[in-house]
């Protein structure tokens, strides 16, 4: 199941690195798979709403597009929402791309880390082996020019690295993805904080590499 914000559930006329993900997981020999969740859209800038079914490539198929993020959304927002939907779609791994959001809106870097905290127990009561990959919160052009916002993303980063460190266990274990190699914004988006088809391989990759190293799930990613 994919979690996460704008960068995840896309706008219209994109591709995702949801579809990147599924399009890896498909040819690396990592056996048997499906991506679930309660959500199927990409959000309509026009109307302000998830309500966009055109994906960049038509033949995304529609069990495939299934997820579980949100324009605007954050830990504060999934965190209440992830326990139904992990044990309604029979989710086992999740794949998450939160903070930014949280951040720049709604809560300070101990209050984002508390929220990651409740997210991940509400998830293993939803099922108590669920294992998850976790994505730092990564450069935009907010915490770019603005120095403060930047110290405030960092210090999160420092804390989701010990949430991971302090939360995980054997039997539903978690792993901190690494902040995508080579992130650009000038090339690795298209407004300075989305992913552009470049950003997309980017995010997708690092989900992958992490997988592969942590679990041997599937191999490493190649664009």
């Amino acid at each position: 199941m994919f979690v996460g914000d704008s960068m995840t559930i896309g706008s219209s006329g994109d591709y995702t690195w949801r579809y990147r993900m599924w399009r890896h997981l498909g040819t690396t020999g990592s056996g048997p798979f499906r991506i679930v969740g309660p959500r199927r859209t990409l959000h309509d800038p026009a109307a302000g709403e998830p309500v966009s079914t055109a994906y960049a490539d038509p033949a995304f198929p529609e069990r495939a597009r299934a997820h579980l993020a949100g324009w605007g959304e954050g830990w504060l927002h999934m965190a209440p929402l992830i326990e139904d939907a992990v044990r309604t779609h029979r989710a086992d791994t999740l794949l998450v791309s939160l903070g930014l959001i949280d951040l720049g809106f709604y809560t300070d870097p101990e209050q984002t880390a508390e929220n990651v905290r409740e997210f991940v127990a509400r998830a293993r009561a939803g099922a108590p082996h669920v294992r998850a990959v976790l994505m730092p919160v990564i450069a935009n052009i907010r915490a770019l020019a603005d120095p403060a916002f930047g110290a405030q993303c960092a210090h999160f980063n420092e804390l989701l690295g010990k949430a991971v460190a302090d939360l995980s266990t054997p039997a539903s274990p978690l792993l901190l993805a690494s902040e995508p190699a080579d992130w650009d914004i000038d090339r690795a988006t298209y407004d300075g904080t989305h992913p552009s088809e470049r950003g997309e391989h980017l995010l997708a990759a690092a989900f992958a590499d992490a997988l592969h190293q942590g679990w041997d799930v599937g191999g490493r990613y190649a664009a």
